[in-house]
This record gives C-alpha cells, sequence and structure tokens, in this order.
C-alpha cells in the first residue's frame, strides 16, 4: 500500500506545527535573526538552494518568477542534494520546507513543492 506524500511549505519564522512531520530548511543561506533552536530543523539541505547567482538574478522579483522557476529546475537536474531531498519525502511521507524569503508565493520553496508533488 502506497503512503500519501505531503510536502508543504512555511517560513523557517513561523511557529513549528504539530503537523509538519519532517521539516527541512532548503536555503542556502542561514536566515538571519532566527537561531537554531527556533528554527527546529530535522535536516538543512543547504545545496538545494539556488546557486547564488541564480538567487542574485531573481532578486525575488514576482516578475521573474516562472523565469526563475524555469532556470531552478534545471540547475537541480545534476544536484545531489536535490536527490537527497526525494528520498527524505519517500521516507517520511510528510515534509515541511521552510523557506527564509520575505514573499510566500516567490521561492525556491515553492518550486521544490511544486516539483515534489508533479
Amino acid at each position: 500500500m502506497a503512503t500519501t506524500t505531503q510536502v508543504h511549505i512555511r517560513s523557517v519564522r513561523d511557529e513549528p506545527a504539530d503537523g509538519d512531520g519532517f521539516r527541512v530548511l532548503v536555503d542556502r543561506i542561514w536566515p538571519r535573526g532566527v537561531s537554531k533552536e527556533a528554527a527546529a530543523l530535522d535536516e538543512w539541505l543547504k545545496d538545494v538552494g539556488p546557486s547564488n547567482d541564480l538567487r542574485q538574478w531573481f532578486g525575488h522579483d514576482p516578475e521573474k518568477f516562472e523565469e526563475f522557476a524555469k532556470r531552478y529546475e534545471q540547475e537541480l537536474a545534476d544536484n545531489d542534494e536535490w536527490r537527497t531531498l526525494q528520498q527524505l519525502v519517500a521516507e517520511h511521507g510528510r515534509v515541511t520546507l521552510l523557506f527564509g524569503a520575505k514573499d510566500r508565493e516567490h521561492n525556491q520553496a515553492v518550486v521544490l513543492r511544486d516539483l515534489l508533488t508533479r
């Protein structure tokens, strides 16, 4: 019997919730002003985050988000931590991807969730 995979996204600044399951930070850089204790992480996959070049090009501009998602997906094709994330989702079933960006709708966690649940 297959288990249902659930992938959620939340800001690393949100209070941890009982239903979060396995909590994974998917930012390359540790979020400012967040302690390791407050983040309540199970895993930090910093290298699954977008490259510095892509992150700087995107600059969290909503108008660039569609192109950002395409470029980011291309980056993930050769990314070992992307495969690690896929395995964590398969193992745990319920995973919450944590991000540090202020924009909750235009960030790498949104792209990762969409790829993982496709």
